[in-house]
């Protein structure tokens, strides 16, 4: 029998651990409150995209995997990774999921027992609010009789080149003793393992990557204002600046940051450096208040480009491209389009919607679904392009549509205004 490897969570991050550590021989129990989650998957069926049904067959196949809602076949554990959300509410980090998660763990920790926290959060949560759950509970203490670890997910969901276990994990441990244990876990899981000083310096690590992609998105967002403004063409810009080799990355404009990470992560650090240091944390500060309004600011366009052709936002007939923030986020819930969506239903639009990898249980009632048909894009007095899924037909779309207002830079044409 192999080493018991517990993964509290089954999600983007939680089921691609699983199924790697199937593979590298671990007996894994994938522990998931969400019943749906655990039924689906206990019957063949994923709903990660980077997990494809026959790599969830094969782990039934190897007689090495379970999901359950019952942290009772979490019992006897070698290594336990926690993999919970952590949003935030009303601004302030919200850890009731790692804190169920320390909680129902606790009694089943053993001397010996390697537990990780995964779950994008501020520094000193690991060691000031996981580590107490864990030795009240259990009655052991760590480092002594156990070990305890940070390493921030990496994962990319729907990225075909930096998978899993090809992408450098960043590894901690409380002490010297729980950073090797960790170091060798994940040593059997990915092709390079990085580790560092401190579960602070790894908590850190996380924020600061995700800190650095918001704050130049804000950074394009702002310029793309500008640039409007000032008759420039900003995607051009952005092409030329690609070209210089050293001292520049991309970054594009879009209609505001989505899903479980952009608009989340720069925020519990703000929230650290507020509550620790009494700073405020200005960077992220602007770049959320940039971010925040770009859905309102690409409203704001639509109706000025419709007032030029003579035609109000109410009434008009919009269809709108994308709403899940990328290909495999269908919970549209976290994505700035459906607010650009909802803003115009608001306004009297006509709203329809195409997106193949939308939870349409998710949308409000007064947005139809459509497929972007040659006859729906004719209909359309405006289509949005919000999300730049490679399924749509943007040749069609450039072709077809009478106003097309592009904020993905996918379209040309006297009939299309870019963002």
């Amino acid at each position: 029998m192999g080493e018991k490897l517990v993964v509290v969570g089954q999600g983007y991050v939680g089921l691609p651990l699983a199924m790697r550590a199937v593979e590298a021989g671990f007996d894994v129990v994938g522990i998931d409150v969400d019943e749906w989650r655990t039924k689906r998957l206990n019957a063949g069926e994923s709903y990660v995209e980077d997990v494809d049904d026959d790599l969830l067959a094969a782990a039934h196949h190897s007689g090495r995997y379970l999901a359950s809602t019952d942290y009772a076949d979490a019992e006897a554990f070698d290594v336990c990774v926690i993999t919970v959300p952590t949003p935030l509410r009303e601004g302030v980090p919200d850890l009731r999921h790692i804190g169920s998660a320390g909680r129902s763990l606790a009694p089943l920790v053993r001397p010996g027992a390697t537990v990780i926290l995964e779950s994008t959060t501020y520094p000193g949560t690991t060691e000031e609010y996981l580590r107490p759950l864990l030795e009240e509970g259990s009655g052991l203490c760590t480092p002594e009789d156990f070990f305890l670890g940070y390493s921030p997910e990496r994962i990319d969901p729907g990225n075909s080149h930096w998978r899993l276990e090809n992408t450098p994990k960043v590894v901690s441990g409380i002490d010297e003793g729980s950073l090797e244990r960790i170091r060798a876990f994940y040593g059997r899981i990915v092709r390079e393992v990085v580790p560092v000083s401190s579960l602070q310096v790894a908590e850190l690590c996380k924020l600061m990557e995700n800190t650095f992609r918001h704050v130049n998105i804000a950074l394009m967002n702002e310029l793309s204002i500008f640039a409007q403004q000032l008759g420039i063409d900003v995607w051009e810009a952005i092409d030329a600046a690609s070209t210089k080799p050293f001292g520049y990355m991309r970054f594009t404009p879009g209609p505001g940051v989505g899903g479980h990470c952009l608009p989340i992560d720069p925020s519990y650090l703000s929230w650290k450096v507020k509550r620790s240091l009494g700073h405020n944390f200005r960077f992220v500060e602007l770049a959320n208040d940039i971010n925040d309004h770009m859905p309102e600011y690409v409203v704001h366009r639509l109706i000025l480009g419709l007032n030029r052709r003579s035609m109000p936002i109410r009434g008009s007939r919009v269809l709108v491209l994308g709403l899940a923030y990328k290909k495999n986020a269908g919970d549209c819930r976290e994505s700035p389009a459906i607010e650009v969506a909802r803003a115009l239903c608001k306004l009297g639009a006509e709203v329809r919607a195409a997106d193949p990898h939308v939870e349409t249980s998710l949308l409000p009632p007064d947005i139809e679904i459509v497929r972007p048909v040659e006859r729906e894009l004719e209909r359309a007095d405006a289509v949005v392009i919000l999300t730049d899924h490679d399924c749509f037909d943007y040749d069609l779309v450039q072709r077809c549509g009478a106003y097309v207002f592009d904020t993905r830079n996918r379209c040309r044409g006297s009939n299309v205004e870019r963002l």
